[in-house]
């Protein structure tokens, strides 16, 4: 009895716990962060309907999707049907604010806010969906997060002029940590066209003309951007814009045809491009322009042959606001939606921005046999591999207690002014006026741009606390204090001419001891302006008091001239007999033929960024030596267009009425100090399949100023089988020297650096001889010598 009764205590013991045990749920592969993401992508897949697959191409502009009330940020009712009806995967411009999104500093969102939001769409995506797919969400970040209260940077044309990577590293290291911190996942930028077209409203977003400083810009911007693991928190994915060749339209019309051959697509426009994807960029945006008759947006020899086959690229395609609808539209190459989805995906164009380029017109396309669920799946798994590899399913929330130790920190205020520093550019420097002396007592500083937040910010910038910004008339309040006086006249407008004080000017230079005028341009948005779909200003006559905006996007121009009254400003200053020091703001070379000839001393601040007027106030007084270089050349008439440095020979000879030279060169830039090359020499080393060449000289500082120098390397090959450049730059290097400081400088070419696409279409380089020059720029090359190689090298 006792035996059964142990027998029986046992058996109750093995088989209680049983009774209690409940059935788990296996985890499903795609949520467990052990298994490759290969597996994660697959299973979930799998999982998936066709709408739903569909549904994770579209990116919906995402501003309309939260809303912001007193008690805080929650999702919209707008974003919940998104969801719910279209199964969304990502979002566009979440976190922006400018006046075509109508956001301001009172209805957008603040830093903190916006990490509330994006926490709040995150939430109702995994909570509120049946597989819990985090949002993909992307933000412009071309020169700083286009959001409130981020840390603006100077615009790309600034930052290339610094003619420094290291720098723009840093920068962009900056931009990704705090768009990270608020919720964002994906950068666009940075923008690799070629800008050979100034009349093109979007030059300031690019690095200007040349292939070879594009490229290293590209890759400090991809690597900043993105480091080396995207799950950290600090890193954002980077998009390369515009794929390809959009920077010269025909007649500067944004968007507009491009007519450009192949050897030359190949030769200059890609290569920027590709030295970003090799850098290991993980999202390209294709571009509006079509070439050759085939529309970016549905071209498989670039998404597919050039993009996959021959760079091996692994991240995801997006298109440009509207692009996939812009081929029934602008295009006339597809005649309905359907039609036109098919054509995008089926060329390798995985994600739609915009929302309606895919969505219902896609699912048309599968259902008509247009499109495979291969092909779908293939698009669909290259947008998914980025979410899991962004540690999205893992931790797809911020924390907002982050967010104030990491935007607009004072560290990345500091970056700002550093870059703008090195982005200053001194064009003119008559008797050595600059720079100005501190102890002067009545400075006069005129012109629209001396003390206007928003043009001294360029196009892609929030509004902004008027507390973020430093004014030129600021940052020379601030430099000299009350023992200058400083006597503020804007003098004018950019555009408009109903308000002019051009006497005011004047009588404020005759008692000044020095001007300085601020003139230029402006891509200031305002809430006047009209905007199309894709967000290009609609330019339009105006009633009433006309916009200063004449750059920026969909602001082309027919002429270069300096717009409105400037001009008559600048004359009438200068007929005063006093020093006049002219600063230019402003988004594309502008005609400076009268300036040059008749102005003491002129520097070129771009669009300078929040940090902006204590940049130049640090040039103007000496407590920054400039040394930054021109990235794009500066016509003297639209008529000498195109005027790019490197065109292809034969020589260009001169005009009836100007020469054929631009007013200032590729490479171009002054110094407070002086410097000498000597001693070049070069040592070739060739073996079967490449060379080694080295070549080294000497730089010294035979000024009284410490400063930097833009060492610029330029090779000429003399006898090609194909027609190639006058000259091409190769290599360059920003130092710094002290005054009477000398060094040793070398820069290592091989035959990838010297190659050429040749009749064949193979790449090549070519045996004969090269002209390797060494100068501080374009056409001031002050070092040569001859290089003669032995052989051919198939590359």
């Amino acid at each position: 009895m006792i035996k059964r009764q142990i027998n029986l205590v046992l058996i109750l013991i093995i088989i209680c716990p049983l009774l209690s045990f409940k059935y788990v749920k296996p985890q499903p592969i795609y949520k467990d962060p052990r298994k490759p993401i290969s597996e994660r992508v697959k299973d979930l897949l799998n999982k998936m309907t066709v709408e739903e697959k569909v549904g994770q191409l579209a990116t919906l502009l995402g501003w309309e999707m939260y809303t912001k009330s007193g008690k805080g940020v929650t999702v919209s009712t707008k974003f919940k049907e998104a969801v719910q009806r279209e199964h969304i995967g990502m979002l566009w411009a979440t976190l922006r604010a400018d006046p075509w999104t109508k956001k301001t500093l009172e209805t957008g969102l603040s830093p903190q806010e916006a990490a509330m939001a994006t926490n709040a769409l995150q939430k109702y995506m995994v909570d509120s969906t049946r597989l819990g797919i985090p949002l993909l969400l992307s933000e412009e970040c071309p020169h700083g997060h286009m959001a409130i209260g981020t840390t603006v940077f100077p615009t790309a044309i600034g930052q290339a002029s610094t003619w420094n990577p290291t720098l723009i590293q840093e920068m962009a290291q900056a931009i990704a940590a705090e768009t990270r911190a608020v919720g964002g996942h994906v950068g666009y930028g940075p923008i690799l066209d070629l800008a050979r077209e100034p009349r093109w409203s979007r030059l300031e977003e690019t690095y200007g003309e040349d292939p070879v400083l594009n490229a290293k810009m590209g890759r400090a911007m991809v690597t900043g951007f993105q480091g080396t693991d995207l799950s950290s928190g600090k890193n954002i994915i980077s998009t390369l814009k515009h794929f390809t060749a959009y920077g010269v339209p025909e007649g500067g019309h944004n968007g507009g045809s491009v007519t450009v051959g192949q050897r030359e697509l190949y030769q200059s426009y890609l290569p920027p491009f590709g030295e970003a994807v090799k850098a290991g960029a993980l999202s390209v945006m294709t571009a509006y322009n079509s070439i050759d008759g085939i529309p970016c947006s549905a071209n498989p020899w670039l998404l597919k042959d050039l993009l996959r086959n021959q760079w091996n690229f692994k991240g995801f395609v997006v298109s440009d606001l509207g692009s996939i609808s812009g081929l029934v539209g602008s295009h006339h190459v597809a005649a309905n939606a359907a039609e036109a989805a098919s054509q995008a995906i089926n060329a390798g164009l995985d994600a739609d921005l915009s929302g309606y380029g895919y969505g219902r017109a896609l699912l048309a396309a599968i259902k008509e046999g247009k499109v495979t669920e291969a092909t779908l799946d293939t698009a669909v798994s290259r947008v998914l591999y980025q979410k899991f590899a962004l540690g999205l399913f893992e931790n797809p929330y911020v924390d907002i207690k982050q967010v104030s130790r990491t935007v607009r920190i004072p560290n990345h205020i500091e970056l700002a002014r550093k870059v703008a520093q090195q982005s200053i550019i001194l064009l003119k420097n008559n008797g050595n006026l600059l720079p100005l002396s501190k102890s002067i007592k009545k400075l006069a500083l005129i012109g629209p741009n001396a003390d206007n937040i928003y043009n001294q910010l360029g196009d892609y910038t929030a509004p902004q606390a008027e507390e973020n910004i430093v004014t030129v008339l600021e940052g020379l309040q601030a430099k000299l204090g009350a023992g200058t006086r400083i006597d503020y006249v804007k003098g004018c407008d950019i555009r408009d001419t109903s308000e002019i004080a051009i006497s005011t000017a004047v009588q404020a230079a005759e008692a000044a001891e020095v001007v300085v005028i601020v003139l230029g341009g402006s891509s200031a948005r305002d809430f006047k302006t009209s905007y199309q779909e894709t967000g290009a200003a609609q330019v339009t006559a105006t009633q009433g008091k006309i916009s200063d905006m004449e750059s920026g996007e969909g602001f082309d121009r027919a002429t270069l001239d300096l717009l409105g009254k400037q001009l008559e400003l600048l004359k009438a200053v200068k007929a005063t007999g006093k020093p006049v020091v002219l600063v230019t703001i402003k988004g594309r070379p502008l005609n400076l033929n009268w300036p040059q000839e008749h102005v003491d001393a002129i520097i070129d601040a771009w669009y300078p960024g929040q940090e902006g007027g204590n940049a130049i106030a640090d040039v103007l007084f000496g407590d920054y030596n400039p040394a930054g270089r021109l990235s794009v050349s500066v016509p003297k008439s639209v008529g000498q267009l195109p005027v790019y440095y490197n065109y292809k020979n034969p020589t260009k000879h001169d005009y009836v009425e100007v020469d054929a030279k631009p007013l200032y060169s590729f490479g171009y830039g002054l110094s407070y100090t002086t410097f000498a090359y000597t001693d070049i020499r070069h040592q070739l080393t060739e073996t079967p399949d490449d060379f080694n060449l080295s070549i080294s000289f000497k730089v010294k500082n035979t000024g009284k100023y410490a400063g930097d120098e833009v060492v610029q390397l330029y090779v000429r090959d003399e006898i090609s089988s194909v027609v190639t450049p006058i000259l091409q730059l190769k290599n360059f290097q920003r130092i710094h020297l002290k005054a009477g400081e000398e060094k040793k400088m070398e820069f290592v070419l091989h035959a990838e650096d010297l190659k050429l696409l040749n009749a064949q279409m193979k790449w090549v380089t070519e045996k004969g001889r090269f002209k390797i020059m060494i100068g501080s720029s374009s056409d001031n090359i002050l070092l040569t010598t001859d290089v003669e190689l032995n052989k051919d090298y198939n590359l």
